[in-house]
C-alpha cells in the first residue's frame, strides 16, 4: 500500500486561455531572463520596494483613450520587376482604432491600410475587386516583409491618435497603447501596456515585490533599457485567480519626462486601468484584456475583411495579369 504524504503539491489553473499562449514564460522563475540594464532606484532605492497605492491627490483626466491596431498577411507573394529573379512580398491587412472613455465608451476613429510589401523597385499597386494594396518599398529579406507590416502599424496608430488629439484640442487625456510603447513614446500622456511577461526583468527581491500586489496596487516605477530606453512598472488588475502573477500587467512611459511626471502617470495608471478589467466570463484574456480593448479588436479584425474573400480576389488579380 502506497503511502499518503501529509503535504500535498497544491495546484492552480491559470485564468489565461491557453489558446493565447502564456501569460507568464516556463522558466525556472517563470520567464525568460532578460539582458535589461535597469535602474531600480528611480522611485524608491532597491532594498526599500514594496507594494504601492496610488495617490490621492492624482487628477483623473476627463477621457482615457485606448489605441490598438491588428495586422493580418492576406497572401504571399512574387514580385517579377526589377530582378532577374522573382523578389518575395505580403499582401497585408492592417487596421488601427481609438477608443474614448469620458463617461460612456466608444470606438471614435478607425483606420485601415491594405499595402504590397516587397524590395522590388519597380512594384506597383496590386488592384483587385476589393480593393487595391498600395506598394511599400522594404529593404531585402523576409524578416524584413514582417518587420515592415509592424512599422507601419506603428504609423498608422500614431496618425490615428495625433489626428484625434489635434481635432479635440483637448490636453485632459491620457493615451493607452495596447503592447509596448517604442515608436510611440513621443506622444504626450502616453503609457504602453503590456500584457505579458515572457522576460524577466526584475530579481528575486523586486520580483517577491510583484507576486505580493494586490489588486490596485503598483510596484515602484524603474528604467529600463533594451534597444531603447524607457520608464516601467507592474500593476496588479482585479482577479480572483491564486496562479503567479495573475492579473498583472506591466506598464511603460517615455525616459525623456521628468520623475514627478512618471510618477503621476504610474499613479494614474494605478488608479484608473483596474476599473476597465475584463472579467472571465466574457473574455479568455481576463482580466488583462482590457474591455475597451477587447471590444476595439473584435471591432478592428471585422474591419479587416474576410480573409478567404480577399485571398481568392489576390489570386484571381494575379492570374489574370
Amino acid at each position: 500500500m502506497t503511502a499518503v504524504p501529509d503535504l500535498l503539491t497544491r495546484y492552480t489553473v491559470d485564468p489565461w486561455d491557453p489558446s493565447y499562449g502564456v501569460a507568464f514564460g516556463d522558466e525556472p522563475d517563470g520567464r525568460a531572463a532578460s539582458t535589461a540594464r535597469l535602474d531600480l532606484d528611480v522611485e524608491l532605492p532597491a532594498p526599500s520596494w514594496r507594494p504601492l497605492w496610488p495617490s490621492r491627490d492624482v487628477l483623473v483626466p476627463a477621457a482615457v483613450l485606448f489605441l490598438d491596431g491588428v495586422r493580418r498577411i492576406d497572401a504571399r507573394v512574387w514580385a517579377h520587376g526589377s530582378s532577374a529573379q522573382p523578389v518575395p512580398g505580403v499582401a497585408a491587412s492592417l487596421a488601427a482604432g481609438l477608443v474614448c472613455c469620458d463617461g460612456t465608451a466608444r470606438i471614435v476613429d478607425v483606420r485601415v491600410d491594405r499595402s504590397l510589401y516587397t524590395a522590388d523597385a519597380m512594384a506597383g499597386p496590386l488592384a483587385t475587386r476589393h480593393g487595391t494594396y498600395a506598394p511599400r518599398r522594404t529593404r531585402p529579406g523576409l524578416e524584413e516583409l514582417s518587420l515592415a507590416v509592424q512599422r507601419r502599424l506603428g504609423e498608422l496608430e500614431v496618425e490615428l491618435a495625433l489626428s484625434w488629439r489635434s481635432w479635440t484640442g483637448s490636453d485632459d487625456d491620457l493615451l493607452v497603447t495596447d503592447g509596448p510603447l517604442h515608436g510611440r513614446g513621443h506622444l504626450p500622456r502616453t503609457v504602453g501596456y503590456v500584457k505579458t511577461h515572457d522576460k524577466a526583468y526584475l530579481q528575486e527581491p523586486q520580483a517577491s515585490v510583484v507576486s505580493a500586489l494586490e489588486p490596485g496596487q503598483r510596484t515602484p516605477v524603474f528604467a529600463m533599457t533594451t534597444s531603447w530606453r524607457r520608464h516601467s512598472w507592474y500593476l496588479k488588475l482585479p482577479t480572483a485567480a491564486a496562479s503567479p502573477w495573475s492579473g498583472v500587467v506591466r506598464l511603460e512611459c517615455s525616459a525623456d519626462l521628468d520623475r514627478d511626471t512618471v510618477l503621476d502617470l504610474a499613479d494614474l495608471t494605478a488608479l484608473v486601468l483596474p476599473t476597465f478589467a475584463s472579467t472571465p466570463h466574457k473574455d479568455p484574456r481576463a482580466p488583462q484584456n482590457l474591455v475597451p480593448i477587447g471590444g476595439l479588436e473584435r471591432q478592428l479584425r471585422h474591419r479587416l475583411g474576410d480573409a478567404g474573400v480577399l485571398y481568392r480576389a489576390l489570386r484571381s488579380a494575379t492570374t489574370t495579369r
